[in-house]
């Protein structure tokens, strides 16, 4: 001690958490990792994992891959980064009014999106005819902490990113986990719509009247009222982190609109068609010739198949499009006009 600081190591902050709710996850109580490691001085584990997942190369590429709209013109559209950031200040806020563990939901949140193809879920469908039973960024995200950069996080923060898609059973273990499940949704959904709005492609008065009248419009306002209802349902429900059921309608409502209107509108599926186009024939071009994966991204013990879709998967979107069009002389990334023109 000495001067205007406190000392807080380790320990400290284990005993803190004991001041979470019971439902809570404790770091100290964690079930492990694959491959037993000291503990660190100062940091506890889901810290340890939350700043491991921070320094991952694949964290770093989320930064030039698409969310909705594919290379839009406009510096100010959501990329995966931008809404992974978003997603984890949502879950943040869930967990710390809730009583839950912080640092786990941050975790978790970071790392949810990492296995996330090129061009978004417009190229997610790509793969699937190559990996038996279906393609899924949430498993490719497992994958990629436990074995491609070897970041050997904790079960909880694992099974977090492999649960944090509502599409995937069993659900997440811990409480924390379902706040990211929440929190991902709330954040695509509001922001996704303020993309579609700046865009072009919506205004305001075409949204689900029901959603605008309890949530306001997208933005802010919206990310405000939504975290509010996923607080007020959890306290009520007790058991779980969940949404009241009149909230939730109208959430799902406005995702079912959003499909709709946005993400499988004639645009954007003319714009699937070409992204999976690059996206297997880059697939079949390095499964005939898969001597061109770099070493520092293939795991050697796997099947060829799925070095290649390891590799073709991870990459960005425009080294996606840099890549087909130096190898066979087409001009895909031009054909891949964005969806956006304007601020």
């Amino acid at each position: 001690m000495g001067g205007g600081f406190c000392f807080t190591d380790r320990a400290t902050r284990e005993r803190e958490e004991q001041g979470l709710a019971p439902a809570a996850a404790r770091s100290a109580a964690t079930r492990g990792r694959a491959v037993d490691e000291p503990e660190d001085r100062l940091r506890t584990a889901f810290e340890r994992d939350r700043d491991r997942i921070l320094h991952a190369k694949a964290f770093r590429r989320l930064k030039h891959k698409t969310q909705v709209f594919l290379n839009p013109d406009g510096d100010h559209f959501v990329t995966r980064l931008t809404h992974t950031l978003q997603v984890t200040q949502v879950a943040r806020a869930i967990a710390r009014a809730l009583g839950l563990n912080e640092t786990l939901a941050e975790a978790i949140a970071l790392g949810h999106d990492v296995g996330h193809s090129p061009f978004g879920h417009i190229g997610e469908d790509a793969f699937d005819p190559y990996v038996p039973g279906g393609w899924h960024h949430a498993a490719q995200g497992v994958r990629i902490v436990e074995v491609l950069e070897h970041l050997n996080l904790t079960w909880e923060v694992r099974d977090g990113i492999r649960a944090h898609s509502w599409k995937i059973t069993p659900p997440p273990a811990t409480r924390e986990g379902e706040c990211v499940r929440y929190a991902d949704r709330i954040a695509y959904l509001s922001h996704d719509a303020l993309d579609a709005v700046r865009a072009g492609v919506l205004r305001v008065p075409d949204l689900p009247a029901r959603a605008c009248e309890l949530f306001g419009e997208p933005g802010s306002a919206m990310v405000g009222a939504m975290v509010d209802a996923v607080v007020a349902g959890s306290l009520a429900d007790g058991g779980a982190v969940v949404m009241a059921d009149e909230p939730l309608a109208a959430m799902d409502e406005l995702r079912t609109f959003m499909f709709r209107r946005v993400y499988l509108s004639e645009t954007a599926a003319g714009q699937k068609q070409l992204a999976v186009d690059v996206i297997r024939r880059l697939v079949d071009h390095h499964l005939a010739a898969p001597g061109l994966i770099p070493a520092s991204y293939r795991d050697t013990e796997a099947d060829v198949v799925t070095q290649v879709v390891d590799y073709v998967s991870g990459m960005t979107d425009r080294y996606a499009l840099a890549t087909h069009d130096r190898l066979f002389g087409d001009d895909a990334a031009a054909r891949m006009a964005p969806l956006l023109r304007r601020e």
